[in-house]
């Protein structure tokens, strides 16, 4: 077989991994195991980054919501819970590019905010009060329901016990048709007992005639040995 080289390949290997580490410090852009060993981490490094920067982009946006809410006499928290009572949809990104660029547009933002903040604080006492009313109708409409519902469960049972006391009598007419073919099975016992007395009685009658043809013939051969004499 011919020689295989791989000079070819390991050298496009090796300056794949140090064209992505150039710029590093020292061996680690030159050799190629530093500069291997120093790619391998930094990748890592960028995969947990990339999950990083978005936490720490969100947390900047809050800072200058903040800050531009406070300046409006408002906290965080209060501006965020006022716009979503009254139905703005305004994500932080843009919020806070509204208060770096927009101030006056972040100020009506947030009178709007506090005015739904006063508007759901007087609504909750005056829809307080009918919420209890309304509980209790609606709980008895299904009591009535349950009640209809249990009559028909009382009525079964006698039902089935009436069917009960039908199905055990053909029961009783079973056991009088067992205990009258009873008697049938003891006659026919008597008349197979009998059969044999009378067969015996038989053989007893054929035997007599035998013995005395016997006796016949041994009287009959003396009297021929004497006319012979």
């Amino acid at each position: 077989m011919a020689r295989v080289k791989r000079g070819v390949t390991a050298h496009k290997r090796k300056s794949k991994v140090l064209r992505m580490a150039k710029g590093y410090y020292g061996a680690k852009s030159k050799q190629f195991r530093s500069a291997n060993q120093a790619v391998i981490k930094s990748m890592a490094y960028a995969y947990k980054g990339r999950k990083q920067k978005k936490r720490d982009y969100r947390r900047l946006w809050i800072v200058r919501i903040n800050a531009a809410a406070r300046l409006n006499g408002m906290s965080y928290s209060t501006f965020i819970n006022g716009l979503k009572l009254a139905g703005i949809d305004i994500n932080r990104k843009m919020l806070s590019e509204l208060a770096i660029a927009d101030m006056s547009a972040f100020a009506e933002l947030t009178k709007a905010a506090k005015s739904a903040i006063e508007k759901g604080e007087k609504a909750p006492a005056k829809k307080a009060e009918p919420a209890p009313k309304a509980a209790p109708a609606k709980a008895e409409e299904p009591k009535t329901e349950t009640a209809k519902k249990a009559e028909p469960a009382e009525k079964k049972p006698a039902a089935t016990a009436a069917k009960k006391t039908t199905a055990a009598k053909p029961a009783a007419s079973t056991a009088k048709k067992t205990t009258a073919a009873k008697p049938a099975t003891s006659t026919a016992k008597k008349t197979t007992a009998a059969k044999p007395a009378t067969s015996t009685a038989k053989k007893t009658t054929a035997a007599k005639p035998a013995a005395s043809t016997a006796k016949k013939t041994t009287t009959a051969k003396p009297a021929a040995k004497k006319e012979e004499k």
